[in-house]
């Protein structure tokens, strides 16, 4: 429970403000007898404090084997870059420069991967969910979507509306009703 990410006004889960009734620690305050999130982060209670750690106070880094979620920034023929944004369920720290990641077309479906179009599969401003491969170069991690559970989980199509997942290799704008392609991550829970 403790790795949901919080926005500014949600609620803190229940689960940490059992009894006895926490006090508020940085990142959360009280409004009408419920703690709610001042900042973008992490739900934490130690003791009889509960606070909510964002970005700049985590310590988290992308290792080989995480999770991570992140925005497409930019697109070529052969790969996708991508701005991470959480690890393992986690925020990433802020910094100067932000951790990037890179999509290799090889390594975002395993079958047909001489079929694949960059194109078809990612666009910018795509939330990704991908698995760390590698540490790859001093700039960019690499990434895969090689995987059911990974790929586009949120994305907005070329009218501006939101598009909903259809199937592994569709959305559907929910508005219009138009297909575009995209390399779908599995929704959770189905």
């Amino acid at each position: 429970m403790a790795s949901t990410i919080l926005l500014p006004g949600q609620p803190l889960p229940s689960i940490l403000i059992t009894p006895p009734i926490p006090q508020c620690g940085s990142g959360c305050y009280e409004l009408d007898g419920r703690i709610l999130s001042s900042i973008v982060g992490v739900p934490k209670r130690d003791g009889s404090v509960v606070s909510v750690i964002g970005r700049q106070e985590s310590n988290n880094t992308p290792e080989v084997g995480s999770v991570v979620i992140g925005t497409i920034s930019r697109l070529t023929t052969q790969q996708a870059h991508v701005t991470l944004i959480t690890s393992n369920d986690r925020p990433l720290p802020e910094t100067s420069e932000e951790f990037q990641g890179v999509i290799r077309i090889t390594d975002i479906r395993l079958t047909e991967r001489d079929k694949i179009k960059m194109g078809d599969c990612f666009r910018l401003g795509d939330l990704v969910k991908a698995k760390v491969l590698s540490l790859g170069d001093a700039r960019s991690y690499y990434l895969s979507t090689a995987a059911n559970e990974l790929g586009v989980m949120y994305a907005i199509s070329e009218t501006g509306n939101p598009l909903l997942p259809v199937s592994y290799q569709e959305m559907e704008d929910e508005l219009t009703g138009k297909r575009e392609k995209r390399k779908v991550a599995k929704p959770e829970g189905i």
